[in-house]
């Protein structure tokens, strides 16, 4: 696409950085307009009633719905697997009123999923989208078990910002559990991802309506102008699945300064913002882009995502304690939501560790059974035969945290935290004796709550009229709103299987542009 005299090419756009080009302050004639619209390929080297952008949950999701609707699909993936985030996640997901909760005697309800995401998310959430995923959580969770075959273990877990247990875990503690039946579904149906496929552009005609697609087949990862050239007619819709930009050190620092390069990541080095700014500059509406999650769980002594976050959440945060090394004390409630974690591990300085005595462990060893020998073996995770041990290991001073654990088992024999008000688990116990299990805590950046807007129908909002754009659909963490400032841990799953399901079955009833 050329750029007209004295506006910004769609090349500098996709370079741009700067916080004003993504809120859509921009030089005229940057945002799409019906004037402006780049013309439609005089030939389409391939035609689908429905094109999807990206392999994730959301994606998989979506194809897999629409082709069970009768629409012909194709799934473009721009790194050589597919999966996305989706699988190497964490297998969480979570379900309000579910026949685990029943099992356990736990109350929930839709309602307290809604309250929980919208208390974590500061009310900034888009009411109607978080209403949509918690009410159709269970059912969610169940769609997986009984159509698609997932398994999951018998043993809900709690994460931070939750009011009760409501999360199932894949039995391998992986969003690969997930995805890989997805994937065997739609092989079943007759699709099959295509990867090194990277979307270059989004064709929007004249008339408001999007109609295809540009891509660059053969794409190898990051290079910019690898693959070949090739346009795709979407007869129906187009659908973006896109993933979030944690992987994106320029694009996410326009957003929020303090996450430059010396900042880890969870995510998977596909996970950029270039998808998210070319639907910008078809005229989709940006919201809520500064709402970066840091995972609080994260480590130092391992790269991106790892598995520490099992051991702190599942034994240390349900279990066992979080500590400021420096002081001997708690310092947030372990299962607070992750802003809160993060923000207070940040604030006391860095220098924290979560541990868990050997009940805490020995229930770690039953829900993540894989992961606890590689935490050993890796290091990320130490054992130590008594309190002084740990205590010298990470020079914290020891009676001030005698003090810390005497307090928290006083509180678990009351049955109530007064310190911090952290909910107990059913089987709590005093912590101690020893052995002791600790692992360093670092917060990573994990989840991106903006991206663009949707209604509950999942389709694209324009930015200049607030209607949906005709023949665009978008799913996942590409969009903004379902989660407002704080994501709750195993909502993103749900998030993108609610609206990627949505986002396919209605794609599939749209009526042919040709």
């Amino acid at each position: 696409m050329g750029a007209a005299k004295g506006k910004m090419s769609r090349r500098d756009f996709l370079k741009t950085t700067g916080s004003a080009a993504v809120a859509g302050i921009t030089l005229s004639g940057l945002m799409w307009s019906p004037a402006e619209a780049a013309p439609l390929p005089k030939k389409w080297e391939e035609t689908y009633d429905i094109v999807i952008i990206g392999s994730g949950f959301a994606g998989l999701a979506a194809a897999y719905e629409a082709k069970k609707a009768g629409a012909s699909v194709v799934v473009f993936e721009k790194m050589k697997t597919p999966g996305g985030n989706s699988i190497i996640n964490g297998g969480v997901v979570a379900a309000a009123g579910s026949p685990l909760q029943e099992k356990a005697g736990i109350k929930d309800s839709p309602e307290l999923l809604l309250q929980d995401m919208l208390r974590a998310g500061l009310n900034l959430n888009y009411v109607e989208l978080a209403r949509e995923v918690a009410y159709q959580s269970n059912e969610t969770v169940q769609w997986t078990i009984k159509e698609l075959g997932v398994e999951y273990k018998d043993k809900l877990t709690q994460e931070g910002g939750h009011s009760v247990p409501r999360m199932y875990s894949t039995h391998n503690q992986s969003g690969s559990a997930i995805v890989t039946k997805l994937l065997a579904k739609l092989k079943d149906l007759g699709v099959t991802p295509r990867t090194q496929c990277f979307l270059t552009q989004i064709y929007r005609d004249k008339d408001g309506r999007v109609k295809g697609v540009q891509i660059r087949d053969g794409y190898v990862f990051p290079k910019e102008n690898s693959g070949k050239t090739k346009n795709i007619r979407a007869k129906k819709a187009v659908i973006l699945a896109t993933g979030g930009f944690g992987a994106d050190v320029d694009f996410r620092r326009a957003q929020d300064p303090r996450l430059d390069e010396t900042v880890d990541t969870t995510n998977q080095p596909g996970a950029t913002a270039e998808a998210l700014k070319e639907a910008i500059r078809i005229g989709c509406t940006p919201i809520q882009l500064s709402w970066i999650q840091l995972g609080p769980w994260g480590s130092p002594d391992e790269k991106g995502m790892g598995l520490n976050p099992f051991f702190a959440q599942l034994c240390c945060a349900m279990y066992g304690l979080w500590i400021d090394t420096k002081t001997g004390k708690r310092f947030v409630n372990e299962l607070a939501d992750r802003k809160i974690r993060a923000d207070a591990i940040l604030r006391v300085g860095n220098k924290c560790i979560a541990f868990t005595d050997a009940h805490g462990f020995a229930i770690g060893e039953k829900l993540i059974a894989e992961a606890i020998p590689k935490l050993l073996e890796r290091g990320v995770v130490k054992k130590y035969e008594t309190l002084e041990d740990m205590a010298k290991a990470y020079d914290i001073p020891l009676e001030p945290l005698k003090e810390t654990i005497e307090k928290w088992n006083k509180s678990v024999l009351a049955g109530k935290d007064e310190e911090w008000g952290r909910y107990l688990q059913k089987d709590q116990k005093p912590l101690g004796p020893g052995p002791y299990y600790a692992s360093r805590l670092m917060p990573k950046v994990h989840h991106c709550m903006g991206g663009i807007r949707i209604n509950t129908k999942a389709q694209a909002i324009d930015m200049f009229n607030n209607k949906p754009i005709a023949g665009l659909y978008a799913a996942g963490e590409v969009t903004g709103g379902v989660h407002g400032a704080v994501r709750l841990g195993s909502c993103a799953t749900l998030d993108c299987l609610v609206f990627g399901r949505i986002a396919g079955q209605n794609a599939a009833k749209e009526t042919p542009w040709c």
